[in-house]
């Protein structure tokens, strides 16, 4: 894939957190491992959280709270689908309590966090201890996994190849991204795609960093955040073309299968970055695969593997 995008033998690697297992695997297993000791530790009996359609972190936290035999209630938005398809299908077969926004399709961000609180607010009138996780599980609890992730990526680098050079990764709630800042100790060090989730992301990344940063008793962040907002097309969910070339590109160069609402975004931020020159071919550069197959699988991505296909 790095000679299908013009890098230097060596300078490409993929952070393989597609493959963490819990509940069909992604990044949002780094930060559960926190979220959830927390909700433990207080005492809580219901994982209440929300996102939008196709949502890696509802699915992953139905199966965490599974696991620790805990209930879970989830938001997510639009209406419901008359065919359950990907990670839809996955939350349901996982039993969670789902319900819908019934606000247009696509991502309202303050709509849905809306909805998780009054979700748990019901519960813990009808007397549950619910335990409130924000989109994505983007608090500085959360985080906290990718703080960890950060010094993990830096002693696989130095045995593997050196100094990290820059890691791309799709940004949703942002909450990876801001991890990885704090982490890594630089913000100039993390590129984030934007997926479309939320439109705050400048202000948001670099605030949540520092946040993240303060909780591990670290400094903030250095340097300015970086966002590429130019691959979001008509929003979050919503297919682009180059989003599926990047999709193509990484099965067929690889073997490596990415999602259309994440990975595939990201990876097409990468081929401009590449295209544009803000990455070099030399950058030691670390593209982080934070899961999301399940996603492909749903309709509106049912021509993606046919040449010519829009």
């Amino acid at each position: 894939m790095g000679a299908a995008l013009g890098m230097e033998p060596g300078a490409l690697w993929v952070k393989r957190d597609d493959l963490t297992g819990l509940g069909a695997g992604g990044n949002k297993a780094r930060k559960l491992d926190y979220l959830c000791a927390d909700a433990l530790d207080k005492g809580a009996d219901v994982l209440v959280t929300g996102g939008g359609p196709q949502s890696n972190h509802v699915r992953m936290t139905a199966a965490a709270a599974n696991h620790l035999g805990l209930d879970c209630a989830v938001v997510m938005a639009g209406p419901r689908p008359e065919t359950s398809t990907g990670n839809v299908l996955l939350v349901e077969i996982l039993g969670a309590d789902l319900a819908w926004t019934g606000y247009r399709e696509g991502m309202d961000y303050q709509q849905i966090e809306a909805a998780i609180d009054e979700a748990a607010d019901r519960l813990e009138a009808g007397g549950r201890r619910p335990y409130r996780m924000p989109i994505g599980g983007a608090t500085a609890v959360g985080a906290l996994g990718y703080v960890r992730a950060a010094a993990e990526l830096r002693e696989q680098a130095a045995a593997l190849f050196g100094d990290i050079g820059l890691v791309v990764t799709a940004a949703g709630s942002g909450g990876t991204h801001a991890g990885l800042a704090a982490g890594l100790g630089d913000l100039e060090l993390v590129l984030g795609v934007d997926v479309g989730a939320r439109s705050d992301l400048d202000t948001a990344i670099p605030a949540k960093a520092a946040e993240a940063a303060a909780l591990a008793g670290l400094p903030a962040p250095a340097g300015a955040v970086r966002v590429d907002h130019q691959r979001v097309g008509r929003g979050y969910g919503a297919p682009t073309d180059e989003c599926r070339r990047a999709v193509r590109l990484a099965a067929r160069s690889e073997g490596l299968l990415l999602d259309p609402v994440y990975t595939g975004k990201a990876l097409a931020g990468l081929v401009a970055a590449r295209e544009q020159g803000s990455v070099g071919p030399a950058t030691p550069t670390v593209f982080l695969h934070t899961g999301g197959l399940p996603a492909l699988f749903a309709g509106a991505y049912a021509t993606w593997g046919r040449d010519g296909a829009d």
